[in-house]
């Protein structure tokens, strides 16, 4: 019997998720998630205990990676040891390179999908309580779909956006994988738009296979918005960068040959919150899902989650619901690498 290469390709996505499922425990099994089912009651805001963690991490890196300066300084000093080596070691300690790869490890790190800030936020005892919220199987959208809700991802509120966990790994892990493609192509001479292009366009292409279609069934627009944030976030580590129409100091600072924090780019207000946006809502801005599923999770909504909506948002129309998911589809005129489809199961078109 011939298989085709479709179904070639989705019984290879699902070995790659049984090793991951027998290598790693489910707690930290995240890569689909569910806002259409909303808490029964309102969840604590870990925004503050998200910075905390995140600029202590960061503290962390800048630490290790002046460890390393004060190393090869000390080489310099000494005429016995490797001076021309130890100053090509000090070039790249003080570039953006290196202390991007160093918050990286400290926050992002992982094998795919499983990012050490993705871990922490699934494990963590928050002071904020309630912190995390996962609906129950017989309630989920993916009830169809079992390996999806076993490695479905609790929703928590970062500064009053409701999101999945695993956009935190989108957002630590696959950020800085953007931000690498990204550096390469423009080492290579590509524009800085056509360098973004690069990454998002490899970011797509993983939510096709094996971090969403080909594995879930879920292409996640939300992931990508997570991906493209990520970037941001390590791009501005040391550097400004515009936000919102504002610019965001560069968080870090290079004097006297040492990486220091910068008071004006670590505030709670400019470190992480500008990132935090609905974009990361998969239920306000909808993933594609394959036919069945879709029409499965369509009437799971329809039956159970609707009342839920209207009775949290008792004033909002279906055009404002309407009206804000289109606006979701880029982030500052920028195009994230959103997939457009008439057969999105949005809350406008589902539960009014």
């Amino acid at each position: 019997m011939s298989l085709s290469p479709q179904t070639m390709s989705r019984y290879f996505a699902a070995l790659i998720l049984t090793v991951l499922l027998l290598t790693h425990p489910a707690q930290l099994m995240c890569f689909e998630t569910d806002q259409y089912n909303l808490p029964p009651m309102p969840l604590a805001d870990l925004g503050p205990e998200v910075y905390e963690y995140t600029l202590e991490n960061i503290r962390t890196a800048v630490e290790k990676v002046n460890a390393k300066i004060g190393k090869e300084n000390r080489c310099i000093d000494d005429p016995e040891c490797d001076q021309r080596t130890a100053r090509k070691r000090l070039e790249y300690l003080r570039s953006a390179a290196a202390i991007e790869r160093a918050v990286y490890d400290q926050l992002g790190y992982g094998i795919i999908a499983f990012a050490k800030a993705g871990d922490w936020i699934n494990s963590h005892t928050f002071r904020a309580q309630p912190a995390r919220y996962k609906t129950s199987y017989k309630n989920s959208i993916y009830v169809w779909i079992p390996t999806d809700y076993f490695t479905i991802s609790p929703t928590v509120n970062i500064y009053g956006v409701h999101l999945g966990t695993d956009k935190i790994a989108h957002f630590f892990q696959q950020g800085y994988t953007y931000q690498r493609i990204a550096e390469r192509q423009i080492a290579k001479g590509a524009s800085a738009q056509s360098a973004e292009a690069k990454a998002i366009a490899w970011g797509r292409s993983t939510e096709n296979t094996y971090y969403g279609t080909l594995v879930g069934g879920v292409f996640s627009n939300a992931d990508l918005f997570a991906n493209l944030v990520g970037m941001r976030f390590y791009e501005g580590l040391t550097r400004p960068i515009r936000v919102d129409g504002l610019v965001r100091p560069g968080t870090l600072l290079l004097e006297n040959g040492q990486w220091k924090l910068n008071a004006a780019g670590t505030s709670e207000e400019v470190l992480l919150r500008p990132f935090f946006t609905d974009h990361m809502n998969e239920a306000l801005n909808p993933s594609l899902y394959i036919p069945g599923l879709r029409s499965s999770i369509r009437g799971i909504v329809r039956k159970q989650s609707c009342a839920q909506w209207r009775s949290a948002y008792p004033v909002r129309s279906a055009d404002k619901f309407r009206s804000l998911t289109e606006s979701l589809s880029t982030w500052n005129g920028i195009d994230y690498g959103h997939k457009s489809s008439k057969k999105f199961v949005t809350i406008a078109q589902t539960c009014f």
